[in-house]
């Protein structure tokens, strides 16, 4: 049995490398603070945001006065007299131009700007759930498979004393060969149980450095969701419909998609632009030397008669893609409504296995007990002693994987009815948050290459 002994050793390793000092010891809600500070996806949806709000700016700027500073140098060649390039001209101007009327074409592209830069700060709070929600998952299955590591450990020491047992009574007379074979069977089945519950583990620990951010450190599931966790299917359905981030996101998106129709019909109608050019060298053409300065002050109206089709193909592309918005939203609802019956359903299936399988442990190890008795004295076969302990473990089994279904799937519900974020869940983050970048650039019109937040 060296090798069994190998095993536990390296098994004892891992556990003490997962359960450290108290002093470090991480709550689940330390777990989730952590996660949040510092998973990548939710800085990039972030960032997502504080992006989309510069489109604002672009569809304000259609509006804007734009002013441009032109200089031009250049000759002729004058092949029919002189047979000569003339001297060089230089010309230098100040030209200004502004849309002062576009049938609110700017107005509807800046409203669908906004539009989207909300679609994209609902996004950001789903991912935010999204995140938090995994990281639940990383967090107790590093739980349950350090539980199922133990277990496994502990079941095949179980089966080794078997083995002994087996053998010392065929030395004796009392057994057979088939018994210490059965035994050893078993012994071997519970080692690669084992060995599978080790792999599981360093699986569950690298997911948990990715999410957490850190390496697991003496893990309980201790969590108190007070009034955040929904106490019926409806008022989660009711939640999910008010609060759930991509429920808002794709009516935001419906708005977005009204605005750009909005856009395109305007492009059929008229637009007036001023424009004004003020010449302070080289104005005149007659003699480019000549000093004085030269201005010049107009209004354009510009009316679309035809311009290929390709109006009426923005109208139409518009027009296709609010329908989509719409139909996009009732996806959205059909699918937060699946997720929250889903959640509600797995909670109450773990709940009602955790009841079972506390009364399948407390009667198997009195089933295992006994029947080891009776083997001692003959009323039952090692046989039956291996087949009670393998029932017992598989009770155990089950109760470690409902104990963490029922802890992931009440996660799970929070996140369904919309409530998974940092306020509800009461964690001591600093929340993320593009509010005040968007506020900003709302009042930009300097062309500035940064902006302080």
């Amino acid at each position: 049995m060296k090798f069994s002994g190998a095993l536990r050793g390296s098994a004892f390793a891992l556990v003490l490398a997962l359960m450290p000092a108290a002093a470090q010891a991480e709550s689940l809600r330390q777990a989730l603070e952590s996660a949040y500070t510092n998973n990548p996806n939710i800085m990039s949806a972030l960032l997502s945001v504080k992006a989309s709000a510069e489109d604002i700016v672009r569809a304000k700027s259609a509006k804007m006065p734009q002013l441009d500073f032109n200089g031009t140098l250049g000759t002729s060649y004058n092949a029919a007299g002189t047979g000569k390039f003339t001297d060089p001209a230089l010309k230098l101007s100040l030209n200004y131009q502004q849309n002062l009327f576009d049938n609110f074409q700017t107005e509807a592209s800046v409203e669908g700007a906004r539009a989207l830069t909300e679609v994209s700060k609902y996004a950001l709070r789903n991912e935010e759930q999204n995140v938090l929600l995994s990281a639940v998952q990383a967090y107790m299955n590093v739980v349950r498979d350090t539980q199922l590591v133990k277990l496994r450990q502990e079941n095949v020491a179980f089966f080794e004393a078997q083995v002994d047992s087996a053998d010392n009574r065929l030395r004796l007379g009392e057994g057979t060969k088939i018994d210490v074979s059965q035994a050893q069977t078993r012994l071997a089945a519970a080692e690669a149980s084992y060995r599978s519950a080790l792999a599981s583990l360093q699986t569950s620990q690298a997911s948990y450095e990715r999410w957490i951010g850190h390496k697991p450190k003496n893990l309980s599931t201790d969590f108190k969701f007070g009034g955040v966790l929904p106490k019926s299917i409806e008022e989660a359905t009711v939640s999910a419909e008010e609060s759930h981030p991509a429920i808002l996101s794709a009516r935001a998106a419906i708005r977005a998609a009204q605005s750009n129709s909005d856009a395109a019909q305007a492009a059929f109608g008229p637009s007036l632009a001023l424009s004004a050019s003020v010449c302070g060298y080289g104005c005149f053409s007659t003699d480019p030397y000549k000093g004085g300065v030269t201005s010049t002050v107009g209004l354009s109206l510009s009316v679309p008669i035809y311009r290929g089709g390709g109006l009426g193909a923005t109208v139409r592309k518009a027009n296709l893609n609010q329908i989509k918005s719409e139909v996009d939203a009732l996806a959205a609802r059909d699918q937060v409504r699946e997720a929250v019956i889903s959640s509600w359903s797995t909670l109450q299936n773990a709940t009602a296995q955790i009841e079972a399988a506390n009364s399948s442990v407390t009667s198997g190890q009195l089933v295992v007990d006994g029947t080891v008795q009776e083997r001692d004295v003959g009323q039952s076969t090692t046989l039956d002693v291996l087949n009670a302990q393998a029932e017992l473990t598989s009770a155990r089994e089950t109760l470690i994987s409902a104990t963490t279904s029922k802890v992931i799937a009440s996660f799970a519900l929070v996140a369904a009815a919309g409530r998974l974020t940092p306020a509800e869940l009461g964690l001591n983050v600093e929340v993320k948050s593009a509010d005040g970048y968007i506020a900003t650039v709302e009042d930009v019109w300097q062309e500035l290459r940064a902006i302080d937040e």
